[in-house]
């Protein structure tokens, strides 16, 4: 029976120093078998089978969602919720012309690309509409709202779950910073006022036929070797520190973080010391960090286990 966990929403990040293969600084090494060797190996494998296209280097190939936020939108449980969901409606007329080419600039030059109108953008944008509110008053107003409620009019004004949409007031044509198979960029987007937001809410505006796609695995087909596990994804990127998130079960050990370090590729994961006794066959996150030999630059990160780009959740 495999472990399971739900990841929802997870934008990708790809970023690249040189450095023996380690345990993450500060970190003790793991009570039972050093499991570095057998990380080394299959890390070594990982990097080898790491052979993206020309659009890599050369392209556009996005590491995120197309939905992008424009700063700190000051979420409420409701906005957030509406926002994860994709629940919007519109107050404006979304324009249908399409804009002239727009420029992405990548830290090592830039790269003329064909848009898409407002109006495709809010398209791919606006998901549905949220779920009835459970809760909320129903049923005609009485004639005298300053009246006491009587026994059967409804009391509660709260909704016990979120169902509100997001109000888009304005749009226009702007960019957006975004991770990209080459680095941080600045890509055109639409950016949406939102009401019930402290910040817009931009959507890449490239047509998707100019847009790449992120190669599969480098890893072979095989499981981990028992005591290691996969890296789940990035959370912060920091010069020559990488924060990441890897799965292992609720009754391991403490994760201890291994890193391998190359010229265009560093492969990460942790090694654990199994549960040994009954448990629940579910996979908890558990945050770990390495400090690199050197800064990460444009390499791109892997996981250990399946060999592809990890994921890096931004904006919640």
């Amino acid at each position: 029976m495999r472990r399971s966990i739900a990841l929802l929403g997870l934008p990708l990040l790809v970023l690249s120093g040189c450095a023996a293969p380690g345990v993450g600084s500060g970190a003790a090494p793991p009570a039972g078998p050093d499991q570095r060797p057998a990380f080394t190996q299959r890390a070594d494998e990982v990097a080898a089978r790491w052979r993206p296209g020309p659009q890599w280097r050369d392209g556009y190939v996005p590491l995120q969602d197309a939905t992008v936020l424009g700063g700190d939108p000051g979420f409420t449980e409701e906005t957030k919720a509406a926002f994860a969901a994709g629940w919007y409606r519109d107050q404006v007329a979304m324009p249908t012309a399409v804009p002239p080419q727009g420029s992405i600039r990548f830290p090592d030059g830039v790269l003329r690309v064909p848009l898409v109108n407002a109006a495709d953008a809010y398209a791919q944008l606006d998901r549905g509409d949220p779920p009835p509110c459970d809760g909320r008053p129903r049923g005609p107003e009485p004639a005298d709202a300053t009246a006491a409620p009587g026994p059967d009019d409804p009391v509660s004004t709260t909704a016990p779950t979120p169902c509100i949409p997001l109000t888009v007031t304005s749009v226009r044509l702007g960019s957006a910073p975004v991770w990209t198979s080459r680095g941080r960029a600045d890509v055109p987007a639409w950016l949406f006022t939102v009401a019930e937001l402290a910040a817009p809410v931009a959507r890449l505006a490239v047509a998707p036929r100019a847009v790449g796609t992120v190669p599969g695995g480098a890893a072979d087909t095989g499981p981990l070797p028992a005591g290691l596990v996969a890296a789940q994804e990035l959370r912060t990127v920091a010069a020559d520190r990488l924060d990441y998130l890897v799965g292992v079960g609720v009754c391991d050990g403490a994760p201890t973080p291994l890193v391998r370090e190359g010229p265009d590729v560093v492969v990460v994961g942790a090694a654990v010391v199994p549960a040994t006794g009954p448990c629940t066959m579910q996979l908890a996150l558990k945050p770990v960090s390495v400090t690199l030999a050197a800064p990460l630059g444009d390499r791109t990160v892997l996981d250990v286990g399946s060999g592809t780009p990890l994921i890096v959740r931004t904006g919640g």
